[in-house]
């Protein structure tokens, strides 16, 4: 059964570039080995910029077959202090909500770095699905994970389940600027 995610995580990747496929600067939480960050890169010859706490499975190579750069950077996700302020178009979270040991913080900092009209996607395994069961660790409800964004500022936020109930697909933006107008 545990294979399931192995079976998924190709198309889970192609739809993912699709959605952010507008998106030039990509920040990805929670990383891991990067895999998402070279298909990113070397699908949609995005800037993009992997950030995990673990680092030991990074690629030593760090260039697509075109010659298009992409970072995994070891960093925590809650102090984002390489990126500046609203310097990403996205930012992407895959299976690492659930693992951030301050996913207040996360959120915050993927508000600060992405520009106004920025999304956020998230997409993690929700609780009562196949994974808590496979491995036992604490997942959040879909309203949990739409409170956590809403919190964190962002708006017209979107958490829906998909594959068969399995994942949950949570997007949020940052509202664009307002512009002041003259009295």
């Amino acid at each position: 059964m545990s294979d399931f995610y192995d079976k998924i995580k190709p198309r889970l990747h192609r739809r993912i570039g699709r959605e952010l496929r507008a998106a030039h600067r990509v920040l990805d939480l929670g990383c891991g080995s990067c895999d998402l960050v070279r298909y990113l890169a070397e699908a949609y010859h995005q800037d993009v910029t992997g950030v995990d706490l673990t680092g030991h499975s990074f690629p030593a190579r760090r260039r697509t077959r075109e010659g298009d750069h992409y970072h995994c950077l070891k960093r925590d996700a809650a102090k984002l202090g390489f990126a500046q302020d609203m310097s990403a178009d996205a930012v992407v979270m895959v299976w690492s909500l659930h693992e951030m040991e301050k996913p207040k913080a996360v959120l915050q900092e993927a508000y600060r770095v992405l520009r106004p009209g920025g999304e956020l996607l998230v997409v993690d395994f929700p609780r009562d699905s196949l994974a808590q069961q496979l491995w036992n660790e604490d997942y959040y409800r879909p309203p949990e994970v739409a409170a956590l964004l809403r919190g964190a500022a962002f708006e017209l936020v979107r958490v829906r389940l998909i594959e068969e109930g399995q994942l949950m697909w949570a997007r949020g933006y940052r509202p664009p600027a307002r512009s002041v107008s003259a009295a």
